[in-house]
């Protein structure tokens, strides 16, 4: 791919695109802020067991 086609599929992405509406901008924060939430519990629970594990709390 040349620069001049990189840059043609630029322009029309461009002339596509559009502003998200209020409920769909709202949507996507949602989506974003559950994913970045479960991502964070899973690490805490990995944290967790990590330390117990380390500690010996399971009986080892």
């Amino acid at each position: 791919m040349g620069i001049r086609t990189f840059l043609e599929s630029c322009i029309r992405l461009l002339r596509l695109a559009k502003k998200p509406g209020k409920n769909e901008l709202w949507l996507s924060i949602k989506i974003c802020f559950i994913g970045v939430s479960l991502i964070g519990f899973i690490g805490f629970i990995i944290k967790i067991l990590s330390l117990m594990l380390a500690t010996g709390f399971f009986g080892g």
